[in-house]
């Protein structure tokens, strides 16, 4: 069995017409329920630092084989630019933890804003 990966991307959004709020959007309508068919992964979280104006993802694979694939994502086509870093970890251990809320999906930020 493969060990499970991490992978990291991150996209400095000060040359690009997209914001935080317009990729948003863009999570809500488009990308999270395309994510959710993408054999191997297990999770992926999206994340945004408003205060350097960051945007990017942390993605946990099932192996490096799985984390080899293709994905749907148009995210660098809006941007203009491949992200500005990616990263991959191997995994030493996974967990998880005690939860009251089982279900994970369509959580977060753009799920919460009001929609225009």
């Amino acid at each position: 069995m493969d060990n499970p990966r991490l992978v990291t991307v991150w996209w400095d959004l000060s040359e690009s017409a997209q914001t935080i709020e317009s990729l948003r959007a863009y999570l809500r309508d488009q990308s999270v329920d395309a994510f959710a068919e993408v054999p191997g992964l297990r999770l992926k979280a999206w994340i945004a630092d408003p205060e350097t104006d960051r945007w990017g993802a942390v993605l946990l694979w099932e192996s490096t084989e799985a984390s080899e694939g293709t994905v749907p994502s148009r995210a660098a086509e809006l941007i203009g630019y491949p992200p500005t870093e990616v990263h991959a970890f191997d995994v030493e251990a996974t967990v998880q933890g005690r939860y009251e809320d089982e279900e994970l999906n369509h959580r977060g930020l753009a799920f919460s804003a009001e929609r225009p």
